[in-house]
């Protein structure tokens, strides 16, 4: 058996099945690579004799043999979803790619394979390049192979993004520069804002209190987090009267546009659009605009909030 990096499939009900390895690579479980892959069904068996000549093809360098693992009119779309289509295309791309990086090395993972009725099969699986260098770029793939003869040969082959997800507390990086204290006083009334990391670091939280002259006190909640479906910062507020604002985040050259949807605690519905700025280490700049309450508009505003100085004897 040619030796791999790695080679693996999981079945569901039975344990992952080390096929082959390399020198060095420790042995999976107790098992030999031969009882292993006498396992396999027959489908497996080729799979695995496919992905074998594919990482001896790519090893020598050889850019013809790799593309002779396709059909004729077989495509492969790369992660940024460029398409290269037929043998020639996908011959030329390879050729361009050893030219780059000669001497780099393939790792295959192989998830699964399920068959699609008799001549079709679905593999799906991760994959790792590494330069001469040292430099190692990881993909999942989606293969859809077809029988032609005694061979599995790729009619489409697919490559995602394999980057680990962001941890809430890194992708709310962009916007950590609000945790602290501060303060916006003016003629109309005065705003006191405090941001912090709440303790498991996933969230920032804020509380504001706002005073006007004539209209007493009121008081927020405000947590901001992030959304991994839609890959977007969004906050939740809490008013002390019981009405609540949803806002969504996005980045623009100058800080944040948040476009919130308010509901007030008599169920009228209201929206807005805030830009925030930072313009410098201690102060920013909000600027509310397309204000509504129900369908009356409500006047733009904009302010400028500082980052309160500390506390005569406070801790350094």
């Amino acid at each position: 058996m040619i030796k791999m990096t790695f080679l693996t499939f999981h079945r569901w009900g039975a344990a992952a099945m080390l096929l082959a390895a390399t020198a060095g690579l420790p042995a999976f479980a107790d098992q030999t690579a031969a009882v292993q892959e006498a396992a396999l069904s027959p489908l497996e068996k080729a799979v695995v004799r496919e992905s074998e000549a594919t990482i001896k093809a790519f090893h020598a360098g050889d850019a013809a043999a790799l593309a002779g693992m396709f059909l004729e009119t077989g495509e492969l779309v790369d992660e940024a979803g460029t398409v290269h289509t037929g043998k020639a295309a996908i011959t030329d791309l390879f050729t361009g790619f050893f030219g780059r990086f000669p001497k780099a090395t393939l790792e295959m993972l192989v998830d699964s394979v399920r068959p699609i009725g008799e001549t079709l099969a679905v593999e799906e699986g991760q994959r790792r390049i590494t330069t001469a260098e040292g430099e190692a770029a990881q993909v999942r793939y989606v293969a859809l192979r077809s029988k032609q003869g005694d061979r599995w040969q790729i009619a489409s082959y697919r490559e995602f993004a394999d980057d680990p997800l962001p941890t809430p507390r890194e992708a709310l990086q962009g916007a950590a520069w609000i945790v602290g204290d501060w303060v916006d006083e003016n003629p109309e009334g005065r705003t006191e804002i405090s941001f912090r990391w709440s303790e498991d670091g996933n969230f920032l939280i804020g509380d504001y209190t706002m005073s006007a002259a004539g209209a007493g006190t009121s008081k927020s909640t405000q947590r901001i987090g992030w959304d991994p479906v839609n890959g977007q910062v969004r906050s939740w507020t809490f008013d002390d009267d019981g009405g609540f604002t949803e806002g969504r985040w996005f980045r623009t050259e100058e800080g944040w546009m948040v476009v919130s949807e308010a509901t007030l605690p008599d169920g009228t519905a209201g929206s807005a659009a805030l830009f925030i700025s930072v313009k410098d280490a201690d102060h920013l700049v909000v600027r509310g605009t397309d204000r509504f309450i129900g369908d009356i508009a409500e006047p733009d505003f904009e302010m400028t909030i500082a980052r309160k100085p500390p506390q005569p004897g406070a801790a350094k």
